[in-house]
């Protein structure tokens, strides 16, 4: 029985990254004798086990054979004649099917140390186009070292594309889905899972809200990128700099979706793109299981964008309006969130990555000065509507008394 670290631990120690997660491979045992030594099994697809103490996984050495369509479509063999090579070949891409022995000792079977060099995401065996997830996979690769160079290589890309053209990524699970969609809003470039997808014909497939954005115009006096699919990128990309909040990444990536259904008699307008934007993340969310926090700020900032960047415009009413559509006496993190989402809206244009974006500070001023009026005050003594009116009124003086100081 030999235990050998595996996968991401390995790639990224080689990489010079901060290791997060470790999992093992056990060759030459059965799940008896990892019982036996006090492993704690949790599989229900295939052997893993938690270690006793440390808790990390422990997999016993297995096989995969395509047996049905999708993600799921698998017969796992997993025995003591299963070896390490075995193993690994059945891996996405060449740096994930790494091994190091216990004694620090590199085990590189498909020479993934030498495409982790060259910056490659190469698939390990042919075996790799019968999984479409894998499509999801690499792209999210792509999106997390977009930094450092790595691109996809040909002969990878042409699998991806066999997926899609097979309707083999149709089967895909919509919660694997998500899950492949909510690591990548967490990478560092989360526009390249986006424009990988797009490139290989998945985005069509899995995303047509996104994919039709393309090729759809702006007005180039306020969007010198013209093309609205282009400026969801770069808009979400500039949220990927602002936060690392997956939440107001995934606002920012939604946020125009209705522009993708207007008209063409009407472009580059986009009278109302607001509402059909809210509505066609509902469906997304519905598809893909979308957590419901995600799908309520993606909600609201495609709703109330407009209202964000015309802060200093605006009467103070209507920001109250706003503040309370975004339910910020309540929730208060709202507004934060609001707030980036937009600025990410404003930075995501070409020229604009750098400048100065005033609204995000007067939204946390105006908020401010409506959250610190007295409500308990205004509302001794008093019941009925009457209470919510005369605190309605002294939160637009507060705001009011904010919007003056911008003119």
């Amino acid at each position: 029985m030999k235990t050998y670290l595996v996968g991401g631990a390995v790639r990224d120690k080689l990489l010079g990254l901060p290791v997060q997660d470790r999992d093992y491979v056990v060759v030459g045992a059965t799940p008896e004798e990892m019982t036996a030594q006090g492993f704690k099994p949790v599989g229900a697809d295939f052997p893993v086990f938690l270690h006793p103490v440390t808790k990390e996984e422990y997999a016993l050495a297995r096989t995969e054979r395509k047996s049905g369509r999708g993600y799921k479509g698998f017969t796992v063999y997993a025995a003591p004649d299963v070896t390490l090579e075995d193993d690994l070949r059945r891996r996405d891409l060449t740096i994930n099917a790494m091994a190091e022995d216990e004694a620090g000792n590199l085990v590189d079977p498909f020479n993934g140390a030498a495409d982790l060099k060259a910056g490659i995401l190469r698939h390990v065996s042919p075996a790799f186009a019968e999984d479409p997830v894998r499509v999801l996979r690499v792209a999210r690769f792509a999106a997390r070292f977009a930094d450092r160079g790595f691109h996809v290589a040909d002969e990878t890309f042409a699998l991806m594309r066999q997926l899609v053209e097979s309707g083999e990524v149709d089967h895909l699970v919509a919660e694997r889905v998500w899950q492949e969609l909510e690591g990548a809003l967490g990478e560092k470039t989360p526009s390249r899972f986006f424009e990988t997808l797009r490139a290989c014909g998945a985005l069509a497939r899995l995303f047509p809200e996104i994919d039709r954005l393309y090729g759809v115009p702006q007005p180039e006096k306020h969007h010198p990128e013209i093309d609205t699919g282009v400026h969801t990128m770069m808009v979400l990309d500039a949220g990927a700099k602002l936060t690392p909040d997956a939440r107001v990444r995934f606002a920012a990536l939604a946020h125009d979706l209705g522009k993708g259904t207007t008209p063409p008699a009407e472009w580059p307008q986009h009278i109302a793109h607001e509402e059909r934007g809210a509505e066609l993340i509902k469906d997304l969310s519905r598809r893909f299981r979308v957590p419901n926090d995600y799908r309520d700020l993606a909600v609201l900032v495609a709703r109330l964008h407009g209202n964000g960047h015309r802060a200093a415009e605006l009467r103070a009413g209507t920001v109250l309006e706003t503040l309370e559509a975004l339910d910020a006496f309540r929730r208060p993190e709202r507004v934060e969130q609001f707030v980036l989402a937009c600025e990410a809206d404003f930075r995501g244009r070409t020229g604009y990555a750098e400048r100065d974006y005033p609204q995000a500070g007067l939204w946390r001023r105006a908020f401010g000065a409506a959250r610190s009026v007295d409500t308990a005050a205004i509302a001794a003594g008093r019941n009925g509507p009457e209470v919510g009116e005369r605190i309605r009124q002294a939160r637009i003086a507060a705001i009011k008394q904010v919007l003056s100081l911008t003119d």
